[in-house]
C-alpha cells in the first residue's frame, strides 16, 4: 500500500508563513512524494512555533498513512482553521512522519528559502 509513497530529506531550508509571520523554518524537513501528486513538505514539530497552533477536533484517516490530527493557527488577526496536520502514529512503513507537521498550501505559505 505504501510503495507509492516516497519520503526523503527535503533539500535546503524550508519556511512556513501564516498571516504574514514566520511560523517555522527547517533544514530537516521531509519531502513526501506520492504518485503524480505535488510533493508535500513535512516540518519537524521542534522547528515550528507550536504555541501558535491549537489541535482542532478534525481527525482524518488515510489508509496509507494512518490517522491525522489537524491544527488551527492563531495569527494576530484571525484563526486559520485546520491549516495543518500530523500523523501521531503513522503506519509502520512511514514512521519517519511521526513528529512532523504538514500544511495546506491554500491556507499558509510553504517555500524553500
Amino acid at each position: 500500500m505504501t510503495e507509492n509513497i516516497k519520503i526523503r530529506k527535503a533539500e535546503g531550508k524550508w519556511t512556513v508563513r501564516a498571516g504574514g509571520a514566520v511560523l517555522g523554518e527547517s533544514l530537516q524537513a521531509l519531502e513526501v512524494l506520492e504518485g503524480k501528486n505535488s510533493p508535500v513538505i513535512y516540518f519537524p514539530q521542534g522547528d515550528i512555533a507550536m504555541a501558535f497552533l491549537d489541535e482542532s477536533e478534525t481527525v482524518t484517516t488515510c489508509p496509507y498513512r494512518g490517522e491525522a490530527k489537524h491544527y488551527s493557527i492563531n495569527t494576530k488577526s484571525t484563526v486559520i482553521e485546520d491549516a495543518g496536520w500530523s500523523y501521531g502514529s503513522p503506519v509502520e512503513e512511514l514512521d519517519a512522519l511521526k513528529g512532523h507537521l504538514a500544511f495546506y498550501g491554500d491556507k499558509v505559505t510553504v517555500a524553500r528559502t
